[in-house]
């Protein structure tokens, strides 16, 4: 019960950092050009310097099961709502498929999930949420882009990993760990104040997307409708019954889980102007999950409270 309740309020203060995003962006401090920036600082400095402070801590062995049991529980999870997803709209036109699918099976890890685990957790939630963001973006940058691109192009996949600084970050917070390596205050200090970024930097992002769409058009395409229950109800449903029937506990599980329960993936919305798909459904299934998520993602933290401990 106490972790829906800090959920809750944790929720609650994500969607005020939103609404001065969508303030911002009404009143144009903040604009198209601003968001792209915001974002990019965001991907290739924030969230890998947070994952690198996460990987600075005192060796353990149990959190290293843990982690590595994380990375394997990860891949579970996203399978689990590619196979829902899939058999869920395989009736649904080619054109608006491709990019439901990819909205669903991705959850906004990054700009929902991290700052949520952040205080739900703090650096050792991180750690484990890593583990996740690892996996989601070896898929995404895969198995997401042949899916929305409609172009299975090894050698542009190859090229997107490598050019992905999380995955780097990763890398080398998990040489720091492993081989116990020391870090100075002068470089630690600066990584922490740049990785305490993350929530603002992100819910303003998520706040000007939101701006920037009209929520009564979304509101009348089934098609969004279809994504939210998707990814807001059907995959944290039945990825927690299976948590239930592995009996799984501890911390790393439950971040695992909660970041499965995140809303559609923002990166959703790029990618539909990117490849040239509805960018109305793409924009509208980021919109309405997003908005949504308050009240499911405390709901999904309080069934966890019972079925992971």
């Amino acid at each position: 019960m106490d972790l829906a309740v800090i959920t809750l309020n944790q929720v609650i203060i994500l969607f005020v950092l939103m609404a001065v995003g969508i303030i911002c962006n009404r009143l144009n401090i903040l604009n198209a050009e601003a968001k792209r920036i915001l974002s990019g600082l965001l991907m290739k400095v924030i969230v890998p310097c947070m994952i690198i402070n996460s990987y600075v801590a005192e060796f353990n062995l149990e959190i290293l099961h843990n982690l590595i049991f994380t990375f394997v529980l990860s891949f579970i999870l996203i399978m689990t709502g590619f196979v829902i997803t899939f058999f869920v709209t395989i009736r649904i036109n080619k054109d608006s498929r491709d990019l439901i699918r990819f909205a669903t099976i991705y959850s906004n890890a990054a700009f929902m999930g991290f700052p949520l685990i952040q205080a739900l957790f703090g650096s050792k939630g991180l750690l484990y949420a890593s583990a996740y963001v690892t996996v989601f973006n070896l898929l995404l940058w895969t198995q997401g882009v042949i899916m929305v691109s409609g172009s299975a192009n090894l050698k542009q996949s190859a090229k997107n990993l490598l050019s992905t600084p999380v995955l780097f970050a990763v890398a080398l917070g998990l040489i720091i760990y492993l081989c116990r390596i020391p870090i100075p205050a002068l470089i630690l200090n600066p990584l922490q104040l740049i990785g305490n970024m993350n929530t603002p930097i992100s819910m303003f992002i998520t706040g000007m997307i939101i701006s920037e769409n009209k929520l009564l058009e979304f509101i009348k395409d089934p098609y969004v409708w279809l994504a939210t229950v998707l990814r807001l109800l059907m995959i944290p449903v039945i990825c927690f019954v299976l948590a239930y029937a592995l009996k799984l506990s501890g911390m790393h599980s439950q971040v695992a889980l909660l970041l499965e329960a995140a809303p559609c993936a923002s990166i959703t919305s790029v990618f539909a102007v990117q490849y040239h798909r509805n960018e109305k459904l793409a924009a509208g299934m980021v919109v309405i999950s997003t908005l949504l998520s308050i009240i499911t993602l405390p709901v999904c933290a309080y069934i966890m409270t019972f079925l992971v401990r």
